[in-house]
This record gives C-alpha cells, structure tokens and sequence, in this order.
C-alpha cells in the first residue's frame, strides 16, 4: 500500500475488534487509508477474522479504503516492521498485562519500545469520550515530536489541548522557612529552576500554537512525579500524548517510565510518539 495509512494488529478477540474500531475512525480523521494486520502461524488461520475486520469496518465507514494482510510470525516483529511506514499504529490490550492474542508478556509494551511511529494503545475498557480534550504530558524539548502530535490531533478531533508540564525539584535540602524576606541559596535556586522549567513549555509549545491557531490550549505546570499527574488527568482526557523516551538496557530499548505507567493505567487511550 502506497497510500497514506493506518495499520492495526486485530487476532479476532473483543479487545482487537475494539482497536480496530479506533484505528477506523482514526483513518477517518487522517484521511487515510487503514490496512488490518492479523500475525499467525498458519495463514489460513486469518481469513475469517481479517473478512470480519475487513465487513466491520466497510460498513461503519463506507468510504474507507480497507486493506487486509497477514503474515507469518511474531505480532511485535510484523507491527514493528510496518509502523516504519505508517502514520499511525493501533493495538489493543487488556490493561495490567497481556494484550489480546499474547500469552508470552505485553504486545503493546515491547511494540512501544521498538515502534518506528506512533503507536496509540487501547484497552477494551476504555471509553470514547468524544468532546474531551487531548492530552499531552511535556517533559523537555525532547517531547517536540510528541507535542507536534498532540496539537495536529487535538485539530483534528476539533478540540482544545491540555498540556501538562509536570516536573519535580531535585538533590535541594528542604529549608525551614526564613523569617526575613531574603530568600535562602535552595530558595533561589528552586525559583531558578521553576522559572526554567516554565521557559521550556512556553518554548516547545509557541511556534506549534502558531502552526494551529485554531486549537486552544491550556498549559499547565505542575511540581509532582508526571505518571501520576498525567494519570489523574487522563480521567478527564479523549486520548493522551507522551513521548517515548526510550532506553537502551541489556535486553534490548525499553520504555521510559512515564509511558510505561501510562501504558498500564491511563483511563484513556494512550499515543507513544518516539523521538526522531
């Protein structure tokens, strides 16, 4: 397929066709083409349930081009090789553990970890909260790709963008308050840091607010460890955006912290941008 798309790994569970489902409206909005993936041993063995993806979603969305395709091999392996060429690739999993299909650990973990694009993770139990805003949790100006995801969805879906600029001071000694209005070395240099920490989200976010006028954003800092201030927004989100943040370890890259909390618990589906 040389068009435009979307690829999605479907095996025929409940939670795949929930994927699938999202990976269709996401092709809708991309204005691109969505091409369903089943990976199994036998290639027989997907027929029926890649004619089911194929039925489903023709007639949901009449006018989406729809291609099927089914390989020989690992799940992660085959959507890894295939997210290289695709704007945007679509798995589901169960939550705290396997996804759909995989007996041997998380599909959606290890396929994070190695995804040459982003990759939006969806849980079975996850709700469609249309009318919500899109999600972005901002670290650094290494989460730019992130952000330029998070501001193009946001204009897509037609709503506003939350940013959450989460950080937390570090190595400085807690000081008991001082009694005169002179600030203290750790005082100063906390605000130091604050007022840097604040220059790095106005930064990353000003030329993409020029880029898309349209979306209105709303920016936050807030000085807590980011999982779990992301999590608890992402009660109140469509979909949230973070940055991969790879790291190289003895088994090959892993994902950052962030992500993985996220992948695991959000109470929205999750987009991991990589960093280029």
């Amino acid at each position: 397929m040389t068009l435009r798309h979307i690829v999605v790994g479907v095996d025929g569970s409940l939670t795949s066709v929930r994927a699938l489902d999202w990976a269709a409206a996401e092709a809708v909005r991309h204005g691109s083409a969505l091409r369903v993936l089943y990976a199994v041993p036998d290639r027989d063995e997907a027929i029926p349930v890649l004619a089911y993806a194929t039925s489903r979603t023709r007639e949901r969305y009449p006018g989406l081009l729809v291609e099927t395709v089914a390989v020989e091999g690992g799940v992660v392996h085959a959507l890894a090789r295939e997210s290289e060429g695709a704007v945007l690739t679509v798995v589901g999993t169960r939550g705290l553990g396997t996804v759909a299909g995989s007996a041997l650990g998380s599909v959606s973990l290890r396929l994070a970890a190695v995804a040459q694009g982003p990759l939006l993770v969806v849980r079975g139990d996850h709700p469609c909260n249309e009318g919500l805003p899109v999600l972005l949790g901002l670290a650094d100006d290494s989460d730019l790709q992130a952000a330029e995801y998070a501001f193009q969805e946001a204009q897509r879906r037609g709503e506003s963008l939350r940013v959450l600029h989460s950080w937390s001071h570090r190595h400085i000694t807690p000081e008991l308050p001082s009694l005169t209005a002179v600030r203290s070395p750790g005082q100063e240099r906390m605000a130091r840091e604050s007022r840097a920490e604040e220059a790095v989200a106005h930064y990353a976010l000003t030329h993409l607010r020029d880029q898309h006028p349209g979306v209105v954003v709303e920016s936050h800092a807030v000085r807590t460890a980011p999982a779990p201030a992301l999590l608890a927004a992402s009660q109140e989100a469509a979909i949230v955006v973070v940055g991969a943040h790879r790291r190289t370890g003895v088994f090959g890259p892993r994902l950052g912290p962030v992500a993985h909390t996220l992948l695991h618990r959000s109470h929205c589906p999750l987009i991991v941008v990589p960093e280029r």
